[in-house]
């Protein structure tokens, strides 16, 4: 017959309450590190939804002046008449405009005065149009 007795082991004891302690530490701590991980990940979300939305306004707001300088552009080609036009370029902000010299360019004029530049040739008629100002007064009508 075999007798097993089992005493009250102070050092036992002991050693399962540092090994539950440790454990419950070791999960407190990974609690907290998976909370933090979370935190960054939705903070980095976050910052990349903001700068799609930056991009995207970006890009509304570019398409938005093109369509403002191609009216603009059509408006002075159709004030001008298209069978007078020789050539159409936009340079920095503004637009030059290259005509036959017998243009009647007095609409012209009319529509945008001093913003407006002519530079009569013997070959052709050179119109520089300033797009700062007509841009300006478009998007401030706009808003």
């Amino acid at each position: 017959m075999i007798v097993a007795v089992k005493t009250n082991n102070k050092k036992r004891f002991l050693i399962k309450l540092v090994s539950t302690s440790a454990v419950i530490i070791m999960f407190i701590a990974y609690y907290f590190h998976m909370s933090n991980e979370f935190a960054n990940q939705q903070k980095k979300e976050q910052e990349q939804k903001l700068k799609a939305i930056e991009i995207d306004t970006k890009k509304a707001k570019q398409n938005k002046l093109e369509r403002i300088i191609y009216r603009e552009v059509e408006t002075a080609v159709d004030l001008i008449g298209q069978r007078n036009i020789q050539d159409v370029k936009i340079i920095s902000d503004r637009v030059l405009i290259i005509a036959d010299v017998e243009t009647n360019l007095d609409a012209l004029k009319v529509r945008y005065g001093s913003t407006a530049l002519i530079k009569k040739d013997l070959k052709n008629v050179k119109v520089a149009i300033d797009l700062k100002y007509v841009i300006e007064s478009k998007l401030n009508d706009t808003k």
